[in-house]
């Protein structure tokens, strides 16, 4: 008989969670969130051409920083909430599962409703490092004498902090939690149902299971948030013009003179952009987040 390794103990089992979704959310940072207009490969000529290979990063503290509290918070609060990773250690939280469903698997509707809420806690508390990505990536599309120049995010958010108070680090943060509860929603219902198709019923492996649900994953994520994303983005980007006066009051104002100046389909532009930058990074967090399950599996954690 082979050996039989240890099992974790103690709240390791309840914090690991949201370490390893931390975890991959980080590790899958690796590119810039791009905020301009075009085509995928007009913005990538432009970046490259006007602040060279490092234009590619601009943001990534605040992208780490981002992904140590939002997706520590979201991933390890839907686990909890609705076990959307299956995970034969977790006893505890299998059992409740069993307990809460007969036995079944959680239907759609129940799958998508954690990760709304697991969106809206991961959104609240990781809004002051959403603001601090943002505001640092615009930077690049503002005139020189606009820009902050914060030289990474904590200085940005310290500088927010000084200049506006400690509430301006939540400014934009009903459209955020909201774009983070549509992202969510199709981002960790689809995966978690993709997984339960690809496996049980077209009989696939475990890597062409976790490559093709993380890419339906992906698609979802971004096609649900896009239009959520665009008012957040315009509402944490703007500035004041001359007189002291705002473009928009709040998140709903964006979004009717949005609707009226362009229609619905106003919403979706740079999707395909939108797409590059939303999908592989949810894709890398899914692949990254087996991995480290399986390595703390090998070491008995």
């Amino acid at each position: 008989m082979g050996e039989t390794k240890p099992k974790a103990s103690g709240v390791w089992p309840t914090v690991r969670p949201f370490v390893n979704g931390g975890a991959s959310g980080m590790l899958a940072t690796c590119v810039r969130i791009q905020l301009g207009q075009g085509s995928a490969t007009d913005v990538t000529k432009n970046m490259f051409k006007n602040d060279g290979i490092g234009a590619f990063y601009k943001g990534l503290t605040a992208g780490l920083l981002r992904q140590a509290t939002y997706t520590t918070a979201r991933l390890g609060s839907f686990r909890l909430l609705c076990i959307g990773i299956k995970d034969e250690r977790d006893e505890i939280l299998t059992n409740k599962a069993i307990e809460a469903n007969d036995g079944k698997p959680l239907p759609l509707y129940q799958k998508a409703l954690c990760g709304l809420t697991a969106g809206a806690i991961g959104a609240s508390v990781g809004s002051p490092a959403d603001l601090a990505l943002i505001r640092m990536q615009a930077d690049a599309t503002l005139p020189l004498a606009q820009r902050r120049n914060y030289t990474n995010a904590f200085h940005a958010l310290y500088r927010i902090v000084a200049d506006e108070g400690v509430l301006a680090l939540w400014k934009g943060a009903g459209p955020t939690v909201v774009r983070a509860m549509a992202l969510n929603m199709g981002m960790l219902a689809s995966y978690d149902q993709s997984v339960e198709f690809f496996k049980d019923s077209v009989g696939f492996g475990e890597a062409a299971t976790i490559l093709g649900a993380s890419s339906v994953s992906g698609f979802f994520a971004a096609a649900c948030s896009l239009p959520f994303d665009y008012v957040k983005t315009q509402i944490q980007k703007m500035q004041p013009d001359a007189e002291g006066k705002f473009p928009y009051t709040g998140s709903l104002d964006c979004a009717m003179k949005t609707l009226k100046a362009g229609g619905p389909l106003k919403f979706y532009t740079g999707f395909p952009v939108y797409c590059v930058r939303i999908a592989p990074h949810v894709m890398m967090t899914w692949i990254f987040l087996n991995q480290i399950q399986k390595l703390e599996t090998s070491v008995g954690l």
